[in-house]
């Protein structure tokens, strides 16, 4: 078996571990991030109802600058913490998505705690 199947299998597991203990409702929605090789995103999404409130990644047309870094992240943690004021959200339950909480995942959860989302 490849290494990067093991790494997918590895974090999958990790993920659905995880997702046991995580729910997201309409007064505390689930802050989950993905993070690929290039870019970052981030949503808040209501389990109960399967609905997204607020996203933001490195792909949206009003992220200029660079996409695979830390202050990327930082960035989109600031902007989703925005976001979620607009739809008024002020607290949420974090979901790093089967991803160490390290780097990237860390800086994005950095940036939305400086923009005033609480977890």
């Amino acid at each position: 078996m490849s290494m990067t199947k093991q790494r997918t299998i590895r974090r999958s597991r990790r993920k659905r571990g995880i997702r046991k203990q995580i729910i997201g409702d309409i007064n505390r929605p689930r802050l989950s991030v993905f993070r690929s090789l290039n870019h970052i995103y981030a949503q808040l999404v209501d389990d109960l109802n399967g609905k997204t409130l607020a996203a933001a990644s490195t792909r949206d047309k009003e992220h200029d600058g660079p996409t695979g870094n830390a202050e990327a992240a930082k960035v989109i943690g600031t902007r989703i913490a925005e976001r979620a004021k607009e739809a008024g959200v002020n607290s949420a339950v974090f979901d790093r998505n089967g991803f160490l909480f390290h780097g990237r995942v860390k800086a994005l959860a950095d940036g939305a705690r400086e923009g005033g989302l609480q977890f």
